[in-house]
């Protein structure tokens, strides 16, 4: 999300980072540029205009002419402005109401409710422990009542008993009763949805919303349509009252102009965004950590958030404590390898690392997808238990073997000992190290897939050579992250200007 922004932010401000005094040509200059970057981001014309005006009336000001290093000053400016637009302060679901809670999705067809349904359950109940009922009214749909039965099976989370025949308004006044009695927490209503706004549908909706006086309107709108998103909030608030919105897909948006107008123009939240396909894939959207994403300052706090939902803590921890007997084999290796992949892979943690927009080009042409990690985990997996263990049995013998069973070269192997042996002494050091997570997790330390501490100027493990050390404020990159395996094949380093 935001790349294509980001990465035209990034070299507007590199210029203005260069030189040491800036003039009101040079500011003017940029925001011409800066303009010229959100439109193409598919940003609101009026958003636009009263974004730039604002950086530019603040940065023409005293404040950027005393400060020590002006580049940087209007990067915090433009920061404090991309925050303001996108909303200030983060708006989470609410869930402060009496029991049964009643949310209603609404959108288009094709925009992702049913399935941003499922997501929203799975989240609720195993971040907030609540009980779920979903119930699917979108009656028009075939199947779709279906699909979200099976959904409510992949997630654990109980479904309305399919009636055919039955009309949204007596499967709203159902589930209503169903969520009373059976003492569900939240009730989640997925409706249906038109392939355009009509007459038709929004009756049904302010119908659906009469009868079950939802607490949370959600509208899911799909990023990927840009200002028609925007228009479509603005038609469905003026009939059911919208309390919030879900962009789902924002992971396929590059340009990012629905999230960065959706608020301005309609001023309504964004609670959520979807990020993937999996139904895990779904995040609370914090305006300003957006905001440092977009200025390439990454979202370590969200990565350290991530972790903690989705790491094995047991197992994790049973790593640490061998880490810090100086004890690392192939087996830990494998099983990092499988907390990475939880984690959403090698993209959505890069995405969330400061500075990494920099070298962007250089680790997309190194083609570091996660196939590389399912390739190690076949190396592994065809390895003895013996071999795993130590690792020095590996002799060119062996290497063969273990080559012709997962279907690698002996090449492979080699670096994959080689960067298991670099794995291991970095966590060797890394385990006498204790920061603020370390505390959390105790003597054993953070997991292994976390950052040892918060942001703290340390580099990334060998095999990201040259990384720059993020934008100044945040102390640079966090403090080492097992998660990232060092010695990735074929990274090629940067140029020094």
């Amino acid at each position: 999300m935001f790349e294509t922004l980001s990465e035209r932010l990034g070299a507007i401000f590199d210029k203005l980072t260069r030189k040491g005094a800036l003039t009101e040509t040079d500011i003017g200059e940029a925001m011409r540029e800066v303009r010229r970057a959100l439109l193409e981001a598919d940003v609101a014309l009026d958003v636009v205009r009263d974004f730039t005006a604002r950086v530019s009336e603040q940065a023409i000001g005293q404040e950027v002419a005393r400060s020590i290093t002006p580049g940087q000053m209007v990067i915090k400016i433009v920061h404090d402005e991309l925050v303001r637009v996108l909303g200030s302060d983060a708006k989470p679901i609410d869930l402060h109401a009496a029991p049964p809670v009643v949310m209603m999705l609404v959108g288009l067809q094709g925009s992702g409710k049913t399935t941003t349904t499922a997501k929203i359950a799975k989240r609720l109940q195993a971040r907030d422990k609540k009980k779920i009922l979903m119930a699917s009214l979108d009656t028009r749909r075939p199947a779709a009542q279906e699909q979200l039965r099976v959904l409510g099976e992949q997630t654990s989370t109980d479904t309305l008993p399919i009636v055919a025949g039955e009309d949204p308004k007596a499967i709203a006044k159902r589930s209503l009763d169903a969520a009373k009695r059976g003492g569900y927490d939240v009730l989640l209503l997925d409706t249906a949805g038109r392939t355009h706004i009509d007459e038709e549908l929004m009756q049904e909706m302010l119908a659906i919303a009469t009868i079950a006086k939802p607490h949370e309107t959600l509208l899911v709108a799909d990023a990927l349509t840009g200002q028609d998103a925007v228009n479509l909030a603005k038609n469905f608030d003026a009939r059911v009252s919208l309390t919030g919105i879900v962009l789902t897909r924002v992971d396929g948006d590059g340009r990012g102009g629905a999230a960065l107008s959706m608020r301005a123009v309609t001023g309504k939240p964004i609670k959520l965004i979807g990020t993937g396909e999996r139904l895990d894939a779904l995040e609370d959207f914090d305006p300003s950590r957006i905001a440092g994403r977009i200025l390439g300052m990454g979202d370590v706090v969200g990565l350290v958030e991530k972790a903690l939902e989705n790491v094995e803590i047991d197992k994790a921890q049973a790593i640490a404590k061998k880490i810090q007997k100086g004890a690392f084999d192939l087996d830990d290796l494998s099983e990092q390898l499988k907390q990475m992949q939880k984690l959403g892979g090698m993209g959505s943690i890069l995405g969330m690392l400061p500075g990494i927009g920099k070298v962007k080009k250089q680790i997309d042409s190194a083609n570091l997808d996660d196939s590389i990690f399912k390739r190690q985990q076949a190396m592994i997996g065809s390895m003895t238990s013996a071999e795993r263990r130590n690792p020095k049995l590996l002799d060119a013998k062996r290497k063969r073997r273990v080559a012709s069973g997962s279907g690698t070269s002996v090449q492979d192997i080699n670096k994959l000992v080689k960067m298991h042996r670099q794995m291991a002494d970095m966590m060797k050091s890394m385990g006498k190290k204790r920061g603020f997570l370390g505390q959390m997790f105790g003597a054993g330390g953070p997991p292994p897939e976390m950052p040892s501490d918060l942001p703290a100027g340390a580099a990334l493990p060998p095999g990201f050579p040259n990384l720059p050390p993020g934008l100044a404020g945040l102390g640079g990159l966090p403090r080492g992250l097992p998660g990232l395996p060092g010695g990735l094949p074929g990274l090629p380093k940067s140029k020094k200007r």
